[in-house]
C-alpha cells in the first residue's frame, strides 16, 4: 500500500491495488490485501439463504469492479474484520467512492460496525436518498416492495 492521509488526528492507511474478482456485492479479492469486506455496506446475500437484490447486487460490483482494474483502498480503524477478511473502502480510477456508489444506487444498504465510523453518517444519508427515489432494492418492482424478504 502507498501513502498515509490524516483522519480525526489519526492516520488512514491508503493506497491502491487491482481487482483479482468480485465475491459478492460487498466483498472483493484484491491482489495486495486479498479478500476484502467493503466498510460501512452490506448487499444483500447470494451465498447460503440467498437474499432478495442479492444477484444483482453482485452482478452491480462485477460490472464496475472488473478484474485488473486498479482501485484506491482506503482503511478505517480495524484492519480486520471477525472472518479475517481486510476491511476497506474503495475509490474507483474517477475517484468515486465504490462504497457510497453502492447505497446511492440502492443496491447496499449503510452497516454500521465502530469502530469504522469515518463515513456511516453519510452512507445514511444516501441510502435515505436511495429509499425516496425507490431505487435498487428499494424500488417496487424489487423483492415485492420488501428487500428484507429472502428469495424463495
Amino acid at each position: 500500500m502507498g501513502s498515509q492521509a490524516w483522519v480525526a488526528d489519526r492516520p488512514v492507511a491508503a493506497g491502491t491495488d487491482e481487482v483479482v474478482r468480485v465475491v459478492d456485492g460487498d466483498t472483493v479479492v484484491l491482489r495486495s490485501a486479498g479478500k476484502s469486506r467493503l466498510i460501512g455496506v452490506d448487499t444483500p446475500e447470494v451465498f447460503g439463504e440467498q437474499e432478495c437484490y442479492g444477484r444483482e447486487a453482485s452482478a452491480f460490483a462485477k460490472r464496475i469492479l472488473r478484474q485488473g482494474l486498479r482501485v484506491g483502498v482506503e482503511r478505517d480503524v480495524e484492519d480486520r474484520d471477525r472472518y479475517g477478511r481486510t476491511l476497506i473502502y474503495l475509490r474507483l480510477p474517477d475517484r468515486r467512492s465504490f462504497n457510497e456508489l453502492l447505497v446511492s444506487e440502492g443496491v447496499a444498504v449503510p452497516l454500521t460496525i465502530p469502530p469504522n465510523v469515518r463515513h456511516a453518517e453519510r452512507f445514511r444519508t444516501l441510502a435515505r436518498s436511495a429509499r425516496d427515489r425507490g431505487a435498487g432494492l428499494w424500488s417496487a418492482r424489487a423483492c415485492g416492495g420488501d428487500p428484507d424478504r429472502p428469495v424463495a
